[in-house]
């Protein structure tokens, strides 16, 4: 069961649509979450968060990016008062995680890596179920299933068991019972792990059409594509400190340049030489220059216009060249220039079980 179902207070009896009552709530343009130098360390020692910074603003879609272990989930488990914080300061929607937990469990919703649905119970049960828990007033309950029913596109499969359901219609009926309630925020950790791309973009346009309506969005991710098309801004999160922040777009503008990338022929000695070669290369002084599992990366503003000298100098060195292309920044540019090192993310699953998406 989500956070807080069970002490939910009534909702506004006014009748009105949820994207004219979310669309008053933003007028004012406060703040969702406001965090000073939060710490986080288990009973083992391991410090999981390590003095973290951050405001969120009312109806941004803010993302948490990083690999397995950076201390998204710990944040974000935090920020749910699922964990209590060993020091700092944490409000969200202006409740403190100490102190007034209940009320900050009142006003999110929250959607965990693993789907909480019942498998017994059809679409339409499941969403009835929540608004029961949320305490949603009897009498405004079937509009309500009405409505999340139409917003993830499930109206169709309303009578089917769950347990029919696809990972990708799951994750959308999930999604749904988390908005019962219509909280201003709402947490999504790591949402789309395990579905395919056609399921994935399915929810990615749910996310953007509830962030329309007003909600504000706290998105943890591992996919630098889903970070990039979802976020007006986002963190980097590595071993627990946040190591860069921004939109997509400023944080590749920070990269600098163009990006080279170079495919060669052998192993790690060879890029190591591959980059040693790039680093002293004069016409590339201010480049930076990465290992991949290809090759090496050469990110510079004279990337196209000195990229051919520098293959001329790998054939010199005797090094094969497989492949090279000159190309913008990516958030994967960004991650590699931050922390030297490609972001690794899972392996995709295809889920072709139950009702088809």
């Amino acid at each position: 069961m989500p956070p807080g179902m069970e002490d939910q207070p009534e909702l506004s009896r006014n009748g009105q649509r949820p994207d004219i009552e979310r669309a008053k709530t933003y007028t004012e343009g406060g703040t969702a979450i406001e965090v000073d130098g939060l710490e986080l360390v288990y009973s083992d020692g391991t410090a999981a968060i390590q003095g973290v910074d951050m405001t969120v603003p009312e109806g941004e879609f803010f993302g948490f990016l990083g690999p397995n272990g950076a201390g998204k989930t710990t944040a974000i488990k935090v920020f749910a008062t699922l964990l209590s914080p060993t020091s700092g300061t944490v409000r969200v929607n202006g409740f403190d995680v100490r102190s007034e937990s209940r009320k900050i469990r009142q006003t999110i919703g929250y959607m965990a890596q693993e789907t909480s649905i019942d498998p017994e119970l059809t679409a339409e049960e499941n969403i009835k179920f929540a608004c029961e828990a949320y305490g949603v007033p009897r009498g405004e309950r079937a509009e309500r299933v009405s409505e999340l029913l139409d917003l993830v596109d499930l109206v169709d499969v309303a009578d089917k068991g769950a347990e029919e359901f696809s990972g990708g219609m799951k994750k959308r009926l999930d999604a749904a019972t988390a908005l019962v309630h219509r909280p201003p925020l709402v947490f999504l950790d790591e949402p789309t792990t395990g579905l395919d791309p056609k399921a994935r973009n399915r929810l990615w346009e749910y996310f953007r059409r509830i962030n329309d309506l007003g909600t504000t969005i706290f998105l943890t991710t591992q996919y630098l594509e889903e970070a990039d098309q979802l976020c007006d801004r986002l963190a980097v999160i590595l071993d627990g400190q946040i190591v860069a922040e921004g939109s997509p777009a400023d944080l590749k503008r920070e990269v600098g340049g163009e990006v080279l990338d170079v495919e060669l022929e052998g192993g790690p000695e060879v890029r190591a030489e591959a980059a040693t070669i790039a680093r002293e290369f004069d016409a590339f002084s201010d480049a930076k220059v990465v290992e991949t599992e290809e090759g090496i990366s050469v990110t510079a503003q004279t990337a196209r216009q000195y990229g051919t000298d520098l293959m001329v100098a790998f054939r010199d060195a005797e090094l094969t060249v497989t492949g090279f292309n000159i190309r913008t920044p990516t958030l994967d540019d960004v991650f590699l220039a931050i922390t030297g090192e490609e972001l690794e993310t899972e392996q995709m699953e295809t889920d072709q079980t139950g009702v088809s998406e």
